[in-house]
């Protein structure tokens, strides 16, 4: 049986917090979703998309079950992506960072998976971002390739940025990307996007962050950006602003290197941004 405008009809499994569902396009990562008990298939208003990137852990489906309130509250769909670890040897856990590694493109794999959720539900062209860690890595560097499609994008603590300056070279900065991803960075619709910074106070540790030479990471100048997370999404920020990009920068007090406890600085930047994107749409 069929919904609105051919979709399919949804199952008992479709709403709520979803199981992971392998991608179609690479079966060895996978995601799930939270989707609002108010959606119905019946109706054709649409619900706004928002993306949230793990860290390292992989903490995919907490991430998710705690934006769930959030959505049933804003009419909201979650997406959260799982990019395993181990695809490419015991020990990796870095693959989905730099977007692109073993020949495998971490951010092919997840529009792709945007596209799943399209056919199946109704959901905004545009869509919402959220990353922590090693999701922050990821989200700042997809905002540089896609940013028509980002409705948001909020950039939590990573650990290695790539500063938006094209006079360093991939992956310190953003200099032959166009290269390697086959797609100009458009500095004009990056400008268009709200962007939020969020990092704990107290985001001092380096024990993870200061790049070895004996380490895949390593290319000279990869440490230049600061010590901590601090100061390394400070020099993110000044790159940004240095290229005429408004950027909401929150310092959460008296937390570490924590991702859920920044969640509240996050969900309110959400709803900011996703009032005013309403408001204009009812403009």
């Amino acid at each position: 049986m069929t919904g609105d405008i051919g979709r399919p009809k949804l199952g008992y499994y479709d709403r709520g917090a979803t199981p992971f569902i392998a991608s179609r396009s690479d079966q060895r990562v996978s995601y799930c979703l939270y989707v609002p008990t108010s959606y119905s298939d019946d109706a054709n208003d649409s619900y706004d998309l928002v993306v949230i990137v793990h860290g390292t852990e992989r903490g995919a489906s907490d991430y998710r079950n705690l934006f769930s309130q959030f959505c049933e509250d804003n009419r909201c769909i979650v997406l959260a992506p799982l990019f395993a670890c181990n695809l490419f040897g015991v020990g990796d856990l870095d693959n989905y960072k730099l977007l692109a590694s073993n020949g495998v493109r971490f951010d092919l794999l997840l529009l792709d998976m945007i596209e799943e959720v399209r056919e199946k539900y109704r959901v905004s062209d545009k869509f919402f971002m959220q990353g922590f860690s090693g999701g922050g890595h990821f989200t700042h560097r997809f905002l540089y390739l896609y940013p028509e499609l980002l409705a948001g994008a909020s950039i939590g603590a990573p650990g290695v940025v790539t500063l938006l300056d094209d006079t360093l070279p991939w992956w310190v900065g953003t200099g032959g990307m166009d290269a390697v991803f086959g797609r100009e960075i458009d500095i004009t619709r990056i400008r268009e996007v709200p962007i939020q910074m969020v990092v704990g106070t107290n985001d001092r540790e380096t024990w993870e962050i200061t790049v070895a030479e004996d380490t895949p990471w390593w290319i000279p100048g990869i440490n230049d950006s600061g010590v901590t997370r601090i100061d390394r999404l400070t020099s993110l920020r000044k790159s940004f602003e240095d290229n005429g990009i408004a950027v909401r920068f929150d310092f959460v007090e008296g937390i570490a290197h924590d991702g859920v406890a920044v969640l509240d600085t996050v969900r309110a930047f959400f709803l900011d941004t996703l009032l005013a994107v309403r408001g204009k749409a009812a403009a």
